[in-house]
């Protein structure tokens, strides 16, 4: 029996796969959306010559208040306050309403982030308006300027009160007690408000505005400015709480609130998506706790949106994530394991 030597075939080739673009084409691609980045944000993110983020003024900047020839006295269900929930800044004013227990005195709408237009949109129409620069241009027929939440709207005149955070929640501390549930909370008192401006000088621009000088900056030299600032103040505050619960001391303050909501928002997207991924917020041993503290206090949890932060932040920050794919995670429910800073005080008093 014979055995024939079989036949051997040569190895099949393998299928060419797709090449990857040309030199050329690659440059071409870079130089196209550089150009196109550049320009998109200058609209979304005046810089200066360096390449960093120039955040532009509020223009509204009226009171509420009890002086006989203000126009805009404190009242029940006459004002009207319209954020975006994915704003730290319009979130500010949501904490110290739920705080101040002035859910019934003072009204909120919602408004959303149009995709497409570069605009919020109201949720719910109202006074003929669609879009919150329809209610700019009834409060200010023919303005031309940024139209931005929060916004303190006086339903009564339909005029727009004032569109500054900072100071609309020292309005809501401190001028309508008469409507409020808990009058006796005072989170900007007189004998803090020199330590609580020092806070707050120190922490808007590192780290309010600080992660937006990070995320939104358009050179490296801009940014690796802002992000050492940015985590050398985290740093600092981080060692402050060692030894104390809040900011200014045992006591809760506009400085914390201003804080906060940018914390709440760090390890959710700005971490990731603005690039401030030195450490997160639940890395630090204070900071975090600090943190879940504010969080689990009565009333606060429920200003917080996760989903909308979310999808405002991923899927409207067009520049930052052209493909507007919002991550799953991460979840916050470490925001609820305990904090154990009680031992740093003695009492929550105003």
């Amino acid at each position: 029996m014979s055995l024939e030597t079989p036949t051997v075939k040569a190895d099949t080739p393998p299928k060419k796969g797709k090449k990857l673009p040309s030199k050329l084409i690659i440059k071409l691609g870079k130089f196209v959306w550089t150009t196109l980045w550049q320009l998109m944000m200058s609209k979304l993110a005046p810089r200066n010559q360096t390449g960093e983020y120039i955040r532009p003024t509020s223009e509204f900047r009226n009171s509420v208040g009890t002086q006989p020839e203000n126009p805009y006295p404190p009242a029940t269900a006459r004002y009207r306050l319209y954020v975006g929930l994915g704003c730290p800044w319009a979130h500010r004013t949501l904490v110290v309403r739920s705080l101040q227990g002035l859910e019934s005195a003072i009204s909120v709408a919602i408004v959303s982030p149009s995709p497409d237009a570069g605009i919020w949109v109201l949720d719910e129409p109202e006074y003929g308006c669609q879009t919150l620069p329809d209610l700019y241009a009834i409060a200010r027929p023919g303005y031309q300027g940024r139209c931005t939440v929060p916004v303190l709207f006086d339903t009564q005149t339909q005029t727009i009160v004032n569109n500054e955070s900072a100071e609309i929640i020292i309005m809501l501390n401190s001028e309508f007690n008469e409507f409020s549930t808990h009058p006796d909370l005072n989170l900007y008192p007189e004998q803090l408000q020199d330590k609580i401006e020092y806070w707050n000088d120190k922490i808007y621009p590192a780290i309010n505005n600080g992660v937006y000088r990070c995320g939104f900056a358009q050179s490296q030299t801009a940014y690796d400015t802002a992000c050492t600032e940015l985590f050398t103040t985290l740093d600092e505050i981080d060692a402050v709480l060692e030894t104390n619960r809040y900011l200014c001391g045992d006591q809760l303050t506009l400085a914390d609130v201003r804080l906060f909501t940018t914390l709440f928002r760090f390890d959710i997207v700005y971490h990731g998506l603005f690039k401030c991924n030195k450490r997160r917020i639940q890395d630090y041993q204070n900071l975090g706790a600090y943190l879940r503290d504010i969080y689990q206090l009565p009333g606060v949890a429920d200003t917080c949106d996760l989903d909308s932060i979310k999808r405002d932040y991923y899927g409207n920050l067009f520049p930052l994530n052209p493909g507007g794919i919002i991550p799953l995670g991460p979840t916050i429910t470490n925001l609820q394991e305990p904090h154990h800073r009680e031992a740093l005080t003695h009492s929550l008093s105003s």
